[in-house]
């Protein structure tokens, strides 16, 4: 006999469940969560989960955290990941949207008040959240808390990417400090590295800092005039004066995720076997509760890296003439990863690059406002968007899974953050172009576009307008 229950949201509950967030700055976000009146929201049995599972009629909303829908269990969980093709609200974001936006922003993750939808959580007070949320905006939820048991089942329909390990938690990085051997992590020594640019004493996100965490700054791995990757030797004495080797697990955050996935790339270009990226940078970590300092951390050095630099060279095209041939003989797309403005040759993004335009051929791959910024790709909690989310809006420019895709901007930074999802998620054959519009302008040889090649009056919607 199917076991069914009912939860009764009161204005008093919810009002508990979210106490502190009159404190916020603004209060058109507030409004989200609160104000609450009396609802029943249905909540299933693992009978009626699984019966649900592959109805037309049933969106499944996953409201957990990045690591947990990616495919960390939290130990927790017997087989974890998400369900396919489930959508991700998680409550650390709904309660951030600006208000008047809230309705529009769970529209665009694809949410349709046409169809019933079922919140699952391993936690009944997110599942809750959410799932209130969007019954006070006119959806049709439910809710499903008892994740846990549904994971235990051999025949559970759970998936997770195929290398959810490269973007950890605050949590993760917090144990693996504390010697608590986290999931994933077999290894024994490893660093944390602040990733900017600028010396230490210039290096103003490194003021405050993790406890034990080192600054690297952005220039070790790169330079002048392309800015991009310097040589194998010049990189190796970089890492080994950091006391990085192939072998020793390096945990990266940054307040500028673009550098931050700028040096995880080039230490997966150099040969370093165990990367992690912390999701969030030091915001999060702070959130959270953990140590900080402002000691200056100096790096023990070592002598030998362990491997031949580069060890994965294949993850980079440098120059334009490389890429160029790549096009010509395997037929790979190149995708801009930069602000409208730059891509319809407007503006080159750059007081360093006098010459605005795109390599021609190039597709649109979403980014920001400008140079220095990458929205289309951030949640409203400043973590990093579900990949799903960035491969629908890339469909819609013509690109899919299965191409050869090189991603690229003005000088690399900002073509780290698609690349590392596509590695994170699976897909086969993704690159960046290092050289990017700094290297292609440079010759005067290749053929340049500017303006929209689909003659668009505005840039496509990137569906995460929040603030």
């Amino acid at each position: 006999m199917k076991f069914k229950k009912t939860v009764v949201l009161s204005l008093v509950i919810v009002s508990a469940l979210f106490v502190g967030c009159n404190k916020s700055k603004d209060n058109n976000t507030t409004k989200n969560t609160e104000n609450t009146k009396t609802e029943e929201i249905k909540s299933l049995s693992v009978e009626e989960f699984k019966e649900s599972i592959g109805k037309d009629n049933i969106q499944f909303i996953d409201s957990r955290k990045d690591e947990e829908f990616n495919g960390f269990s939290d130990g927790k969980m017997k087989n974890s990941g998400h369900l396919e093709k489930a959508i991700q609200l998680s409550t650390e974001n709904v309660e951030k949207v600006n208000s008047s936006k809230l309705v529009k922003y769970i529209e665009d993750k694809g949410i349709s008040k046409d169809k019933e939808q079922i919140v699952y959580d391993t936690d009944a007070q997110r599942a809750t959240k959410v799932a209130d949320v969007l019954v006070k905006n006119g959806f049709k939820a439910k809710i499903f808390s008892d994740l846990v048991k549904y994971s235990e089942d051999s025949n559970s329909k759970l998936v997770k990417y195929p290398n959810y390990q490269m973007l950890v938690s605050p949590q993760w990085v917090k144990d693996v400090m504390d010697n608590k051997k986290p999931e994933t992590y077999t290894n024994d020594k490893f660093t944390i590295l602040e990733v900017s640019w600028g010396e230490v004493d210039k290096a103003k996100n490194y003021k405050e800092h993790i406890k034990g965490a080192i600054h690297f700054n952005t220039d070790l791995i790169e330079e002048e005039p392309v800015w991009n990757l310097r040589s194998p030797e010049q990189i190796e004495k970089a890492l080994l004066e950091n006391g990085i080797t192939s072998d020793k697990t390096v945990i990266i955050y940054s307040d500028d995720a673009s550098a931050g996935f700028r040096v995880y790339w080039a230490l997966k270009w150099a040969g370093v076997k165990d990367i992690r990226y912390m999701n969030g940078g030091f915001k999060a970590w702070k959130n959270a509760g953990f140590e900080v300092e402002t000691t200056v951390n100096k790096p023990t050095a070592d002598s030998k890296f362990g491997v031949t630099i580069p060890q994965n060279p294949n993850v980079s095209i440098p120059l334009a003439k490389d890429m160029v041939e790549k096009i010509e003989k395997e037929n790979y797309k190149l995708v801009s990863i930069r602000a409208w403005d730059e891509y319809i040759g407007k503006i080159s993004g750059y007081d360093y690059i006098p010459e605005a335009g795109e390599p021609k051929g190039s597709y649109y791959g979403f980014a920001g406002t400008d140079a220095q910024n990458m929205d289309d790709y951030y949640d409203p909690d400043g973590t990093i968007r579900n990949p799903e989310e960035i491969y629908a809006l890339w469909d819609t420019q013509g690109i899919k899974q299965n191409d050869k895709v090189a991603f690229y901007c003005g000088t690399g930074w900002r073509a780290g953050i698609p690349w590392f999802m596509t590695q994170m998620t699976g897909w086969k054959d993704t690159v960046i172009y290092d050289g990017g519009w700094n290297s292609w302008y440079m010759d005067k040889n290749l053929p340049v576009q500017k303006g929209d090649p689909q003659n668009r009056d505005k840039k496509p919607d990137a569906k995460n307008d929040f603030k």
